[in-house]
């Protein structure tokens, strides 16, 4: 009786068992998009948490050189809409490209206060060059981190038979931080 069962739904037990394996396959490539987008978010986060230590230590610099180099207000003008788009920024692109504006007044001031040897000696200005650098490093850091991510998400995504997972879950190349 029992092998008699077998024989009679051997095809039966056989597509069951496929689907088994395709359903279990596919809830696998779903979770393993859901890790690899949390992944990026999660460092997007320290790339946004180091961009705001520079942020942080950028009114700082900017009074230490307003001190020697007040007449240079077009810098301190910049910089501070520069940050203002960052703080309006939603997504990782606007916000890279606000970041990359910040960066661009950031070094116009840093060329400015080349200009002041007074400025140069100040032990104040000193420390938040180094403060700042220490900064530029991490953020480079987190960066190459962030990328290394969207990097490994985006070849999830192309690849065959994941892109067609992909779609149908809705799941969408994400762009690299340049």
């Amino acid at each position: 009786m029992e092998q008699n069962f077998w024989q009679k739904n051997k095809t039966w037990i056989i597509v069951l068992a496929v689907v088994v394996v395709l359903a279990s396959w596919v809830v696998g490539k779903y979770n393993s998009f859901v890790v690899q987008n949390e992944g990026i978010d999660n460092q997007w986060a320290q790339v946004e948490n180091q961009y705001q230590r520079r942020f942080d230590l950028i009114p700082n610099i900017v009074n230490t050189v307003k001190g020697v180099a007040g007449q240079e207000q077009k810098v301190f003008g910049d910089i501070a809409e520069a940050r203002t788009r960052y703080s309006g920024a939603i997504s990782p692109d606007e916000k890279a490209r606000a970041a990359s504006k910040v960066e661009s007044a950031l070094g116009r001031l840093l060329v400015i206060a080349e200009n002041y040897p007074v400025l140069q000696s100040s032990q104040a200005y000193i420390a938040l060059m180094v403060s700042l650098e220490g900064t530029e490093n991490r953020i480079s850091v987190e960066r190459m981190k962030y990328n290394d991510l969207v990097k490994n998400l985006n070849a999830n995504v192309k690849t065959f038979p994941n892109s067609i997972l992909a779609s149908i879950f809705g799941v969408a190349e994400r762009s690299y931080f340049e």
